[in-house]
């Protein structure tokens, strides 16, 4: 183990601790009152640097509200013009299609008065003659049974429909026409037939002198 020996003092003054102590201590409290000085203004400056941080997100964050806010607006506002014009479209195309129903209306009005007129000139004019035939009866009778047509209410497919039935009724009435046609015909013939036979029976009777008919319809 080597051999530690005492430092020297040097002769002359006497060595000071307690002076070199407080000096220390001095130099300690300067070092620290430097970095206490220098931790609060570091520390001021990062809470500047966070306040203005907060600040510009504050900012950005109502810039960005604000900009959400106006396109709201407008989208607001650009749904509303949609929905203005859409209802505007609706109600011209509903417009357009109560002016058709009624021009449709009106032209089958029309021809259905114009048929009912040509009806009732018909039965005026067998009105007008001394005798109607039992036709003529049935057909007066329909006539006055004819109730008017109810079609105001009526859109455009049933209004079609009507006019199907109508034209379905028209043709059964033809055909009714032409089968009573025929059988008046039938019976004027058979008619004009049997009075013939009378006629030749009248004939033979009065040249045999006799009163009354000898022969038999055959």
């Amino acid at each position: 183990m080597p051999n530690i020996q005492a430092p020297k003092i040097p002769e002359g003054d006497k060595v000071d601790f307690d002076d070199i102590h407080r000096k220390r201590q001095e130099k300690d409290f300067a070092e620290l009152q430097s970095l206490i000085e220098a931790h609060f203004i570091q520390r001021k400056k990062d809470e500047e640097e966070l306040i203005a941080l907060v600040n510009r997100i504050d900012k950005r964050r109502a810039e960005r509200a604000e900009q959400q806010r106006i396109r709201a607006e407008r989208e607001k506002e650009r749904q509303a013009r949609l929905a203005e014009e859409k209802e505007r479209k609706e109600q011209e195309e509903q417009r357009k299609k109560q002016d058709e129903d009624a021009k449709k209306k009106k032209a089958l009005t029309q021809k259905t008065q114009a048929y009912g007129g040509l009806q009732q000139k018909q039965s005026e004019g067998r009105k007008g003659a001394k005798k109607q035939t039992e036709r003529e009866k049935k057909k007066k009778i329909l006539a006055d049974r004819r109730k008017p047509l109810q079609i105001d209410h009526m859109g455009d497919d049933k209004l079609k429909d009507k006019a199907n039935e109508l034209w379905q009724w028209l043709m059964e009435l033809e055909a009714e026409k032409f089968d009573l046609s025929e059988k008046l015909k039938r019976q004027k013939y058979e008619i004009g037939v049997l009075q013939s036979r009378i006629n030749e029976q009248s004939k033979f009777a009065k040249g045999r002198g006799k009163g009354k008919m000898g022969g038999r319809l055959r």
